[in-house]
């Protein structure tokens, strides 16, 4: 039976790039978007044309009061398109960025990071697991800037710590239905995340290339196979 995946986030950026990897590897993908239906739909095309299927919903993971609807969602899409009950993979992906110093962040910011980054995957996660097949695969993204520090990153990286500790404890109890769940955590990606900060931004593509191994920012090809990877029986 082939598989389905579910990647928040999946009309742009390293979302995108996950779900068309997953469909390379030979998965189906239902992705989700918040308002880049067109985005949306040329991922759901592009996933066609390598043979696979795919499902777009609309979803804001920043709020939790549209979680029941989406599970209904999700519970039609399965019926209707693969004939099934459940799911195999969840990709907890979509978020955004703040780039502020510790002194301008305002409390907006603050809530709107922790509503998606932390309470979005907590309560999401919770909300699918129903429909979350036993042996199956959860990843959820971190980033590199729980590692190393870049001014202005103080918000963004206390919510990606907290999703770290998160996995920990979603891999505790889950592990008695042979769920496994890992965090992949990418460091400075050129993609549009913060606008296209690092992609098109001489000044941060520079700083944050100084930093890194390789001696160049990341791109989406990075990253994708590496989801793609943790998803598939290579991983157990």
């Amino acid at each position: 039976m082939n598989t389905v995946s579910i990647v928040t986030g999946g009309s742009r950026g390293l979302g995108r790039n996950s779900a068309i990897n997953i469909a390379r590897r030979g998965g189906d993908v239902i992705l989700t978007y918040r308002t880049g239906a067109e985005g949306a739909a040329e991922v759901v095309a592009e996933i066609e044309a390598l043979g696979r299927k795919a499902v777009a919903l609309q979803l804001d993971t920043g709020s939790t009061a549209g979680f029941a609807d989406f599970v209904t969602q999700v519970r039609s899409a399965l019926h209707s398109t693969w004939g099934r009950d459940s799911f195999d993979h969840l990709v907890n992906n979509a978020g955004h960025g703040e780039m502020a110093s510790l002194t301008e962040t305002s409390e907006a910011q603050f809530d709107a990071l922790f509503a998606v980054h932390v309470k979005g995957v907590y309560f999401l996660t919770q909300a699918l697991l129903p429909l979350l097949a036993d042996g199956g695969r959860i990843v959820n993204f971190s980033t590199g800037l729980t590692r190393v520090s870049y001014p202005g990153f103080s918000a963004y990286a206390a919510a990606k710590g907290a999703v770290e500790i998160l996995t920990i404890y979603m891999a505790r109890e889950l592990g008695s239905r042979g769920i496994t769940v890992n965090t992949i955590a990418p460091g400075a990606i050129a993609t549009d995340f913060l606008g296209g900060a690092v992609r098109d931004t001489p000044a941060y593509n520079d700083a944050f290339a100084a930093m890194i191994a390789l001696g160049r920012v990341g791109q989406p090809d990075d990253i994708g196979p590496a989801v793609a990877s943790l998803l598939s029986n290579d991983n157990h």
